[in-house]
């Protein structure tokens, strides 16, 4: 799997728990890190998004995360997961930086996801996809990580 991400990780805590999860991930990500852009917001997003597609495979099934995509349960999230990964394609995560994703980046993407209405600083958004994906792997492999009911 291949994440694409504007922003350099550096070496702080978001760092090692992303660490932490992409270790879990079977197969774990392998990262492109994107150089956040200058000027104004527009062109911030229009040379983010040159980059952006240019590191996006040729044949990948893209995935970029985003305010206006779908948001699924984690158990809708597995099975989505699980069909992507049988489609034979290579499968890619796009997350933008702090201007989000140029449009052009959303029309290339096979799927659009959301982690919620919320918006998060996207070093954050790392750790937590890594994290839902190993618990989509949990659930499609009947592991105990993921607790279905509430207490």
């Amino acid at each position: 799997m291949l994440l694409v991400a504007v922003g350099r990780i550096g070496r702080g805590p978001e760092a090692e728990l992303f660490a932490r999860y992409n270790a879990r991930l079977r197969p774990g990500f392998s990262v492109r890190e994107i150089a956040d852009g200058t000027g104004s917001p527009v062109e911030i997003k229009r040379r983010e998004a040159l980059a952006i597609l240019a590191a996006i495979p040729a044949g990948a099934l893209a995935v970029a995360l985003d305010l206006g995509g779908k948001v699924p349960d984690s158990e809708s999230f597995s099975a989505q997961c699980t069909q992507w990964r049988e489609s034979g394609k290579p499968l890619c995560f796009v997350i933008g930086g702090a201007e989000g994703l140029d449009a052009s980046v959303i029309a290339r993407a096979d799927r659009i996801l959301s982690l919620g209405a919320l918006t998060w600083p996207h070093l954050l958004v790392r750790v937590m996809l890594a994290e839902q994906l190993f618990r989509a792997q949990a659930i499609a492999a009947g592991h105990p990580y993921h607790r279905s009911g509430r207490p």
